[in-house]
């Protein structure tokens, strides 16, 4: 009898987490690693890990995969990789459900082109945010909505400029929500560190300039936020 499984090719921080997360969604979760991957992420018992080569055919797949109402995600940390894969998958299944991440614009570009039913927008913080974000019962259904159904919200990741007013605020007085109808997610500070944007330890932090949050909207609420407040980050 063929699954309604998940199959994630990559073995990295982001293959774990989304494991991690839709795990309760499908009958099986596979992921699927290139050899160069498999000495940089320790194993995880809990999901089957299996070898794979770009060159790969696909044929077992068909064998147990119940492909309409299957989704493959393309986590590759390469980005040619991540293309290629794309379109091998795609000839192969018309009628699979592709998710592929990408780390910038022009990537995301050929990703669709390539065949991807959908393209998430990586930020830096992405891996690390997810299981945090999780945590939160809405912003869980946000996440999904996102991934998985045919939504028009869109993730972000906005840069302040040195010319808006939030500047020199606490966080707990940010009210982008009613203003601007965009809900942040995350911070993000020059030196890198991020923080849930929801953490009792940042609520009085004030903002400064060139830090930058992950923020959740419609795609015009967000270009009009963007004008408002700093610049989007590929």
């Amino acid at each position: 009898m063929k699954n309604r499984v998940a199959l994630i090719f990559g073995y990295n921080d982001y293959a774990l987490e989304i494991a991690k997360n839709i795990v309760d969604s499908y009958n099986k979760i596979y992921i699927y690693s290139l050899q160069s991957e498999q000495d940089t992420v320790k194993n995880s018992s809990e999901f089957e890990i299996r070898s794979f080569d770009l060159s790969d055919k696909w044929d077992d797949i068909n064998e147990f995969v119940d492909i309409k109402n299957s989704i493959a995600f393309c986590v590759l940390e390469d980005n040619a990789e991540n293309i290629f894969l794309t379109i091998s998958l795609r000839s192969s299944f018309p009628d699979l459900n592709i998710i592929a991440l990408s780390n910038n614009k022009e990537t995301a570009n050929k990703l669709q082109m390539a065949g991807a039913n959908r393209v998430i927008p990586l930020v830096q913080t992405t891996a690390e945010m997810i299981a945090e974000m999780m945590e939160k019962p809405i912003v869980k259904e946000v996440f999904h909505n996102i991934l998985f159904e045919n939504s028009t919200l869109k993730i972000a990741q906005i840069r302040i400029n040195g010319t808006n007013s939030y500047i020199g605020k606490e966080i707990i007085e940010l009210d982008w929500d009613k203003k601007y109808g965009v809900i942040a997610l995350s911070i993000m500070y020059e030196n890198m560190r991020n923080e849930f944007i929801y953490s009792s330890i940042i609520k009085h932090y004030r903002v400064k300039e060139g830090d930058s949050f992950v923020i959740v909207g419609y795609e015009t609420d967000i270009k009009e936020f963007e004008k408002i407040v700093g610049s989007e980050c590929d």
